[in-house]
């Protein structure tokens, strides 16, 4: 009896601790994926959403994730989706490489969880639904911009530190919008950042980071902390405000916006010498082609086109 209550009380904690460690959040996403193999995804996933079997890009992802180590190149990206139209389960797809899939598929989620989806837009009076592309360019339709993949390019101002985000060149005072909706978590002055806008997403896993922006009128009217902005929402304008103790400060050489994306599985990831932020060069490649247009009138900006995040409950009980 008492061999049986033993071996019992091992079982319970041998439980516990691989609770324990299934529950421990991801540490670290080396997000690798090439705007190709995004787009591809992304397409299919579109492409398969009325279907009888819609076939999730972050599905697709997660499988040539599995097969490639993170690389995600097209091929495997082609034969993932193709593979996971058939009758298969994705375990019976990936064999004894199915153990890696949990973390795959919470990484590529949390990177793109916003991104897709269902919206309706408002034309001439009349809204229409569709899914789609639901994220926006985080620069407003109309305004030039050029950028290349420089994550983890050399810094130097303050200490010696990698770039961790995507630097857009625009003109002054070109009109920057919310690429997802959320919460407007952190705004004003940083040394670094010069005036900045911190956006949280809706599911708390995505922290959005507009940094450099114009001198004198950095943000748009009125926004504030704690407040909720949709996507596409006009936030600010672009400068090259910051690396200077003192605010309001043009201490950088090139009128840009600096764009990042830092994932938060864990509130203890936020401010922290880990924080996880992953390249999103391939992802502001992928929203070029779905941008927010904007007016100025005589009461401010606006959007010519009102929207609508049907998926975001958040937004309906708002409106």
């Amino acid at each position: 009896m008492k061999r049986w209550i033993c071996f019992c009380l091992c079982l319970a904690l041998l439980w516990v601790c691989m609770s324990s460690v299934a529950a421990e959040p991801i540490r670290w996403v080396d997000f690798a994926v090439p705007y190709e193999s995004l787009k591809y995804a992304m397409d299919q996933d579109i492409a398969t959403f009325d279907d009888e079997k819609h076939i999730s890009w972050i599905e697709i992802l997660a499988v040539a994730g599995c097969r490639t180590g993170g690389k995600c190149g097209l091929t495997s990206v082609k034969k993932a989706a193709k593979d996971l139209k058939g009758e298969r389960s994705v375990e019976e797809l990936l064999g004894d490489l199915y153990k890696f899939y949990d973390y795959y598929h919470q990484a590529y989620t949390a990177v793109l969880g916003g991104l897709l989806g269902s919206f309706a837009i408002e034309k001439d009076g009349q809204w229409t639904a569709t899914y789609g592309l639901k994220a926006f360019s985080p620069i407003a339709a109309g305004y030039g911009y050029s950028h290349c993949d420089d994550f983890g390019n050399s810094r130097s101002f303050g200490f010696k530190r990698k770039h961790l985000g995507n630097d857009l060149m625009g003109g002054l005072g070109t009109p920057i919008v919310a690429v997802e909706g959320g919460v407007v978590e952190v705004m004003g002055w940083n040394r670094y950042g010069g005036w900045r806008i911190g956006i949280r997403s809706f599911d708390s896993k995505r922290y959005y980071y507009y940094a450099h922006l114009q001198k004198d009128n950095p943000f748009a009217k009125d926004l504030s902390e704690g407040d909720i902005v949709d996507a596409g929402d006009l936030i600010g304008f672009m400068g090259r405000t910051g690396y200077s103790d003192k605010e309001n400060v043009n201490n950088i050489e090139t009128v840009h916006l600096h764009f990042g994306i830092q994932l938060i599985f864990d509130e203890s990831q936020k401010e922290c010498l880990s924080e996880i932020w992953i390249n999103a060069y391939p992802i502001v490649r992928l929203l070029s082609s779905h941008r927010a247009s904007l007016r100025h009138t005589e009461d401010g900006w606006q959007r010519v086109y009102p929207f609508r995040d049907l998926d975001e409950p958040i937004f309906t009980e708002r409106q």
